[in-house]
């Protein structure tokens, strides 16, 4: 499996998205070319260029913008400094802020998209990237997601940004991508509104909703656009260090200004040497592990209740004995990586415990599907288990039979035996 991981110690934004691509071997006249699929094409000009920062060589992308689409609809006003011109780090003390093309809503861009020429999975992610985006300015702007009026997605150079950054990818052939912790920066930004906090609030929501790890490296600009935090949400599976992988391959995509550490995102390329990715059986689970030995035991049944609706995938408790021959519990939790934080929350509000020991661990997990059938007691539905094409178990719901058991007055064993003939006579072959 191809891997691709973003290392973004100056942060990330579009066009050195772009630029690492770019210098990672994607040809720029391929990007230009599938980019003409967008009807967009007489809204800008692409070309890059090699570069220097801190006297290492990089390669810089540069959209530039060649007049306003010739459409009706609402002409922008002042917005967040376009990527291609001010790529992470309009602050305090910058010019007046650029005038951007025409805002245009998710709904016309979405359509842009969908009716290109685009390969698949570029025409997927591009999507994905940009609803990403919309939610995050509606959620800070108090507005639903199709009518949000905000310029850093109907901007033309976002627009290129983006696809283009999902044309590359795919052009690559990466499987996935991973992405490392993502620096702060600080100052002020000129926006629609006037001046902002760096990090720009669209970039704090998309941090927010996706429990991105951040940091300072005590540079005070703006490191990472909106555009960029996108694209790093959207399509990262995880963010830390650098996955196991054989490395082939270094792109080097450069800011637009010098920085006291070099201005470039560099993107790995390699094969994966993480079971996890090569197998789809095989996935990476946090497991939380707290033990307490004062909590009134009515408190464990609702907090079950509780970490289940906070997104875990199972609770499981353990009688133990601790210090001063105490009898006490081991409360278990298994949850996907991104939702332990809200697990965490729910075991510090619920119980009486004062730390709770974290781990990652692999699982392997079967392909399953839910699948309803008709019997004489009613529809039920029925769990279906598979290890490649071979069905390995058959598991009625649980809740089905009992309420069936009660409707008819009958044994819940005898549900189930049922269930499992009924199933069993339609999908036996003759």
């Amino acid at each position: 499996m191809k891997i691709a991981y973003l290392e973004c110690l100056t942060g990330i934004s579009g066009d050195m998205c772009l630029g690492a691509l770019v210098d990672a071997g994607v040809p720029l006249d391929y990007l230009t070319y599938k980019l003409q699929a967008l009807g967009i094409g007489s809204e800008y000009q692409l070309h890059a260029e090699q570069v220097h920062q801190n006297a290492q060589q990089a390669t810089k992308v540069h959209v530039t913008l060649t007049g306003r689409p010739n459409v009706a609809g609402d002409i922008s006003q002042h917005s967040y400094a376009s990527e291609a011109n001010a790529s992470n780090h309009l602050t305090s003390g910058s010019a007046i802020p650029i005038d951007l093309p025409r805002a245009r809503h998710l709904p016309e861009i979405e359509q842009l998209i969908i009716n290109g020429a685009l390969p698949i999975r570029a025409k997927k992610w591009s999507l994905a990237i940009f609803q990403e985006l919309a939610e995050a300015e509606a959620a800070v702007h108090g507005v639903e997601r199709d009518r949000v009026h905000f310029h850093e997605v109907g901007a033309t150079d976002a627009i290129v940004d983006i696809v283009g950054t999902a044309l590359g990818l795919d052009w690559l052939g990466i499987d996935r991508v991973y992405c490392s912790p993502l620096p702060t920066g600080g100052g002020t930004v000129w926006a629609a509104h006037g001046r902002l906090n760096v990090p720009a609030p669209a970039v704090l929501k998309l941090w927010e909703r996706h429990q991105v790890p951040v940091y300072s490296n005590g540079i005070e600009r703006e490191l990472v656009t909106p555009t960029g935090a996108a694209i790093a949400v959207t399509l990262s599976h995880s963010f830390g260090p650098p996955p196991a992988i054989t490395l082939h391959k270094i792109g080097l995509g450069a800011g637009s200004h010098q920085l006291p550490l070099p201005n470039r995102l560099r993107l790995w390329i390699g094969e994966s040497s993480d079971l996890s990715a090569t197998d789809p059986g095989l996935e990476t689970i946090i497991v939380l592990e707290t033990q307490v030995d004062d909590l009134n035991p009515q408190a464990i049944g609702y907090t079950f209740d509780a970490l289940f609706a906070a997104g875990a995938l199972d609770v499981f408790t353990q009688a133990i004995g601790m210090k001063k021959s105490r009898p006490g519990v081991l409360i278990t939790v298994l949850c996907q990586p991104e939702k332990s934080t809200d697990c965490e929350t729910v075991l510090f509000r619920e119980t009486s415990t004062l730390g709770i020991r974290r781990s990652q661990q692999q699982r392997t997990v079967l392909a399953r599907q839910i699948q309803s059938i008709e019997t004489e007691y009613g529809p039920v539905r029925v769990k279906v288990a598979r290890q490649g094409s071979t069905i390995v178990n058959v598991q009625p719901e649980y809740e089905d039979c009992a309420r069936l058991a009660k409707q008819h007055d009958v044994a819940w064993r005898e549900v189930q035996r049922i269930v499992l003939h009924t199933w069993y006579a339609s999908n036996t072959p003759a």
